[in-house]
């Protein structure tokens, strides 16, 4: 055998391993998605659900103070509340994101409260008109303007915590006026970030956290990255060295990965 068919022989053999750790079993989007939602691959490898998680849960395009050094989560059981406002009503909607959110992702230990009681996540629904201000007013006029430069954002999420990681609180603003599908793919988005998931990768091809995508609703793979991030063993403040070493088991052990 000549050594030019060797080496296609080779390559022919890398590409079918690639293909084979590929995500798999695509479906169409859920029911209750806006009309064009984007299918969904619902069978990933280990590797790829490693990967989105050390790529989402570490670092941010929106730095406001020192940068979190390692995993930013929760601590104990959160209370969420949705302050209606804009011009449609979607806080009924934005509440039936957040309970799905409860009973989809283990260990979140996640409650909808009523507007007018304390809560660690706090959902302001907003028209497009009133966004910027929202984000000064959040972040002060400077960030603001470089934020909005390089991200053109739609909506936003600030989260606060301490320097054990723990989050202490979150405020997201998402955009009611810009039709369902605007909204619901800012509602699910900015949730993922709310909960610690603090980054995007425009390179991830399935996660709604991507911004060159608009998936509007809980995909399974990010509902495995948030399982994840809640896993007891997934600590607040986990370095990456640490939260590296400790996916593999993690995700075997909760069956996420094939």
């Amino acid at each position: 055998m000549t050594r030019p068919a060797c080496a296609l022989i080779a390559v022919l053999a890398l590409i079918s391993a690639s293909a084979a750790l590929a995500a798999s079993d695509k479906r169409p989007a859920p029911p209750g998605s806006f009309a064009g939602a984007p299918a969904q691959y619902t069978r990933f490898s280990a590797a790829e659900i490693a990967r989105g998680f050390m790529a989402l849960a570490f670092g941010s395009d929106l730095h406001v103070g020192a940068p979190a050094a390692g995993v930013r989560r929760f601590d104990h059981p959160i209370r969420a509340r949705v302050v209606a406002g804009g011009s449609v009503d979607r806080k009924a909607a934005m509440e039936r994101i957040l309970q799905e959110y409860a009973a989809k992702v283990q260990n979140l230990h996640l409650t909808v409260v009523p507007e007018t009681e304390p809560a660690d996540i706090e959902v302001r629904l907003i028209d497009e008109t009133s966004f910027a201000a929202a984000m000064r007013a959040a972040f002060g006029a400077g960030v603001t303007n470089e934020f909005v430069k390089r991200t053109d954002p739609q909506c936003m999420t600030s989260v606060t915590s301490g320097a054990d990681g723990a989050i202490e609180r979150a405020i997201t603003f998402v955009i009611v006026d810009k039709g369902e599908d605007v909204f619901l793919d800012c509602g699910y988005h900015e949730l993922l970030h709310a909960f610690g998931l603090s980054n995007h990768d425009q390179r991830n091809p399935w996660t709604t956290l991507n911004q060159t995508r608009k998936v509007g609703y809980l995909s399974v793979y990010d509902r495995a990255l948030a399982t994840l991030l809640y896993d007891p063993r997934i600590k607040p403040g986990m370095s990456k060295e640490r939260a590296r070493k400790a996916l593999r088991h993690v995700i075997e052990s909760l069956g996420l990965g094939r």
